[in-house]
């Protein structure tokens, strides 16, 4: 996704049992890693964390690059604090 010098990533959830670039379950947000514009040189990080959170309660075991970007949006926290209250 995105256009050139722009990427944008989904975040989803997949079977291993398929291909990497087949089909997923689910999308559970986006990664800009470059900004909307030049002007504004952030990453944009959108995750539903609710899903995210019900995908890892099911299981799901996120990349090392997807469990940064659950940390950062705060997805893992609160996995991790519902996991721990059990």
């Amino acid at each position: 996704m995105g256009k050139k010098k722009q990427p944008t990533y989904r975040v989803v959830a997949a079977d291993a049992r398929r291909a990497r670039s087949g089909a997923f379950l689910e999308i559970v947000g986006t990664y800009q890693p470059r900004g909307l514009s030049s002007a504004e040189p952030d990453t944009i990080i959108s995750i539903d964390n609710d899903k995210a959170v019900a995908w890892l309660r099911q299981g799901a075991q996120p990349t090392e690059r997807v469990a940064k970007l659950l940390k950062a949006s705060g997805a893992l926290d609160s996995f991790e604090a519902a996991k721990a209250a059990k």
